[in-house]
């Protein structure tokens, strides 16, 4: 359980979401393709994105775990920061997100994980998500909605409207 979720916590430094919220737009509406190329290969995933459904996906995940997400606008996007822990094991990344966010977002995150069981040493692990929209969510899809590649839907938690 606990290297599930600070694999999630490795891909948050590398989703628009991964940040404070107030300072990070977020996407548009409808439904978006999402490409991820990393160490342990590609996968490609869509989802349907409502209002508050980034701001939903990261206060489920991180639940406290990470001290440190800081974003900094930059001339081209986004720089975000981040460090987390979940028992023993410790995560800091940090990414360049750029893209519109009405209908297209890439970012390029790095994390280094440490305190891995079986590991005897840090571990880094890079991510380049890229996400596209196609368009409005289909009929019976709801925001949060992640459909994978077999059609497998994993429903996330109701996403609130922000603030």
């Amino acid at each position: 359980m606990k290297i599930a979720l600070i694999a999630a916590l490795g891909v948050l430094v590398a989703l628009p979401a991964a940040a404070q919220q107030q300072q990070l737009p977020q996407r548009k509406p409808g439904l978006w393709e999402t490409k991820s190329v990393g160490n342990e290969g590609e996968t490609l995933a869509k989802q349907c994105v409502g209002p508050g459904t980034d701001q939903s996906i990261v206060g489920g995940l991180t639940a406290g775990a990470c001290s440190k997400m800081l974003v900094t606008k930059t001339a081209t996007g986004y720089a975000v920061e981040t460090e987390c822990a979940v028992g023993q094991i410790r995560a800091s990344g940090s990414s360049v997100i750029t893209g519109d966010f009405e209908t297209s977002v890439r970012t390029e995150g790095t994390t280094k994980l440490s305190g891995m069981p079986g590991q005897s040493g840090p571990v880094e692990r890079k991510l380049v998500v890229e996400a596209k929209r196609l368009g409005e969510c289909a009929a019976g899809q709801k925001p949060g909605d992640i459909i994978m590649p077999d059609g497998k839907v994993i429903s996330m938690p109701s996403a609130k409207p922000a603030p």
